[in-house]
């Protein structure tokens, strides 16, 4: 009888459960938008959180390089705030300098391209003209298309429509770009205040979530969560502290090679480089583009020598520096890095590039210790 019970049991939850992955199949559309408005509510806590996650290294290297000696209780209630806030600065400082540093080269480089594009236009027509001059059969063929007779009822009535229909559409897409500026402002101001409270409570939080696993989860559950919890913790700091230690080398490689050799931006394109190589895999790429452009502009030459030399330190840097800096610290192969970049890029931008790749670490651990742990003992 309480076999009986027992598979009727089993049964029920079987049919609610077939019953329920149904209705999900068939109702996909409106699951899929409920999804996405959830994720829009949440995204400013999940960017937040984020944040908190990656301010808090240097948090803990200020706490302990600057605070550890403090014994006095007042200065101890003032230890945390103030090493979030030193926190804050240093981020807003590196942006600062690359902001200073590269921003104004990038305005002086495009206004003397401005100021040299009319004097290509005015080279490119001379050439133009000595052509035509030297091959008559190009103005043979140019006279053989008579130009079109211009309709300027339709003209006129095209003007009238787009003053009618048009300007409703520029005015409704100005309100809509505005307002998305808006909630922009408003989920970073979110994301930020979050981020803020994560690291004043952290070691508050981090009990209640222990105390709620404990409650609501077996012994052998807890641990678990608790372990994987933990991989991803050390596999999220050693990514993207060996991420920066490797966009640090990368960048004074830049300066140091670039100096020697005579290259202008030197010290320009190093930092740039140095920033964008935060980036997995393409970040590095962007760096050189904008320097070899910034480089052709002064010396076309020194533009081609700058990428060989972009591919020779790029080549070290891959093969010899990535590796042990970053490589080590998340223990993913090549393969994997790449393919946490592409589908991170697609899904959530160049977050989604930081953020998948010590994820993809983490699963690809587990998936190891469980095939080590499955194959142990069986015979090959």
């Amino acid at each position: 009888m309480d076999l009986n019970k027992g598979n009727m049991k089993k049964i029920r939850g079987l049919i609610l459960f077939t019953a329920v992955v149904c209705l999900a199949v068939v109702k996909m559309d409106v699951l899929l938008k409920g999804a996405f408005f959830l994720l829009g509510i949440v995204r400013p806590f999940i960017y937040g959180a984020a944040i908190a996650f990656v301010l808090n290294i240097p948090m803990k290297v200020i706490e302990k390089g600057l605070f550890s000696r403090v014994k006095n209780r007042k200065l101890d209630k003032v230890k945390r705030p103030a090493s979030i806030f030193l926190s804050f600065m240093l981020v807003i400082l590196i942006v600062v300098i690359v902001t200073v540093t590269v921003i104004p080269q990038i305005t002086k480089t495009m206004i003397e391209l401005g100021n040299k594009i009319p004097q290509f236009l005015v080279e490119a027509q001379i050439w133009l003209e000595e052509m035509f001059v030297s091959q008559p059969q190009l103005i043979a063929l140019l006279e053989e298309f008579e130009p079109a007779e211009m309709n300027w009822d339709s003209i006129v009535n095209t003007v009238i429509d787009f003053m009618q229909n048009g300007l409703g559409s520029v005015v409704s897409s100005t309100v809509t770009v505005a307002s998305t500026i808006i909630g922009g402002v408003v989920n970073v101001f979110v994301a930020l205040v979050f981020s803020f409270y994560i690291l004043a409570q952290k070691e508050k939080l981090g009990d209640q979530f222990r105390r709620i696993l404990r409650a609501y989860c077996p012994q052998k559950v807890n641990n678990r969560v608790l372990e994987i919890a933990s991989l991803a913790g050390k596999n999220f700091s050693s990514f993207i502290t060996g991420q920066c230690m490797e966009a640090v080398i990368l960048g004074v490689m830049f300066v140091i090679t670039m100096t020697l050799f005579g290259f202008p931006y030197a010290v320009m394109v190093g930092v740039l480089i140095a920033f964008t190589a935060l980036i997995p895999i393409v970040g590095a790429f962007i760096g050189c583009f904008v320097g070899a452009f910034l480089i052709m502009v002064d010396d076309p030459v020194k533009a081609v020598w700058f990428l060989v030399l972009f591919i020779i330190l790029q080549q070290i840097e891959g093969n010899l520096i990535y590796p042990h800096v970053v490589g080590n610290s998340v223990g993913l192969p090549s393969i994997w890095v790449l393919a946490a970049v592409t589908v991170g890029g697609s899904l959530m931008g160049v977050v989604g590039m930081l953020i998948f790749i010590p994820i993809l670490s983490t699963v690809y651990a587990l998936i190891r210790e469980d095939v080590n742990e499955k194959n142990k003992g069986k015979k090959g």
